[in-house]
């Protein structure tokens, strides 16, 4: 009889064990990455005998693919990709969608939305050493300042070129929005006071008004021909210093320099937000098999997660069930994201437990 009991337990375990297995790859197999999302690409083509839908299309995904790697890659990198072809191109797409087309004077008009697979761009950008960031906004408080050497001056607010110019062009594809100061007569004063000790100067006073944690302070240096630009840029409580010289420079060519300097701050911003996919960080990390909630939105974090290139089920018992993870970072940043998410990780032994 207890041989019996025995042979039924084992029999209704393995039955328990299939039923698991196939709820959890089941789980996995429908769970998709994230796609980046490039919306409102407008293209336009003569309609000739020549003409072909599957072209238009086809130039679609190359604008796409072109804004959004002008979001997402360092601006020294960006040569790197210049020969991605076409049929690379296809294979990261997820899906596509004609949102508006039309026909005027034999001119086809056609809007799409394109949505890229993040882990199979990131595939190709590690195949050409290029280290991808994820696209942020960011609102910073931008303070340009300059100051005329040769007159002993200094020029603010809507005196100011770089001020009155800054918010003309607007680049989508750019994630820092900016956000330039109210002219203040206090704010002008106690600036102008300053002229000795700008570089110095931390610009408190002004910046607690905006609540703004994040802010770029930049001196444009201006004498004769040439002007520096001395950057202040704080990002995520990090605070870099960053030096430029323009030469042969004259008033006409401050559009290209503001272009220059935007740039700059994103390259940056993208710095800061940057996937090194050349780590590969392996880790196992153990659930309680019996909570379906907490697999779940595990899965789902694990998912949407850019930092890990991959997971999967490794193997399970009547007590865990075993998540193999490869991690594109560092055990640290892991942990931290992890926690964010509000779950809790016993790290004190080699196999780490979400509890």
């Amino acid at each position: 009889m207890k041989f019996k009991l025995l042979f039924y337990k084992q029999i209704l375990y393995i039955f328990l064990l299939t039923i698991t297995l196939l709820k959890i790859f089941f789980s996995t197999t429908f769970l998709y990455a994230d796609s980046f999302d490039i919306k409102n690409i407008e293209i336009s083509k003569k309609f000739d005998i020549n003409f072909q839908k599957k072209d238009v299309i086809n130039s679609g995904f190359k604008i796409g693919f072109k804004n959004l790697i002008l979001k997402i890659v360092n601006s020294k990198d960006l040569k790197k990709l210049n020969n991605v072809s076409l049929s690379d191109i296809k294979t990261i797409v997820d899906s596509f969608s004609i949102k508006e087309e039309k026909f005027i004077d034999d001119i086809y008009y056609v809007k799409l939305d394109v949505s890229f697979n993040r882990k199979r761009i990131y595939s190709i950008l590690e195949k050409q050493n290029v280290f991808p960031s994820l696209p942020q906004k960011k609102t910073v408080l931008f303070i340009p300042i300059l100051i005329d050497e040769e007159k002993k001056n200094i020029v603010l607010f809507s005196e100011n070129v770089f001020f009155q110019q800054w918010q003309d062009r607007i680049d989508k594809n750019h994630q820092l929005d900016y956000v330039l100061p109210v002219e203040d007569i206090d704010d002008i004063k106690m600036i102008k006071s300053k002229y000795n000790s700008l570089e110095d100067y931390n610009f408190e006073s002004i910046i607690k008004k905006y609540s703004l944690n994040n802010y770029i302070i930049s001196l444009f240096y201006k004498n004769e021909n040439r002007i520096r630009v001395l950057s202040k840029i704080n990002l995520n409580d990090q605070l870099i210093i960053d030096n430029q010289l323009f030469k042969n420079f004259n008033f006409v060519e401050v559009p290209n320099l503001i272009d220059d300097l935007k740039i700059l701050y994103e390259d940056y911003w993208k710095k800061e937000n940057q996937i090194n996919t050349s780590i590969k960080l392996p880790l196992l990390i153990a659930l309680d098999i019996k909570d379906d909630k907490k697999i779940e939105n595990f899965e789902t974090f694990l998912e949407n997660y850019d930092l890990v290139s991959n997971f999967n089920v490794r193997s399970l018992d009547n007590k865990k069930i075993y998540y193999q993870i490869v991690f594109n970072g560092t055990p640290k940043n892991f942990i931290s994201n992890v926690e964010k998410s509000g779950f809790n990780l016993d790290i004190k032994n080699k196999i780490w437990n979400l509890e």
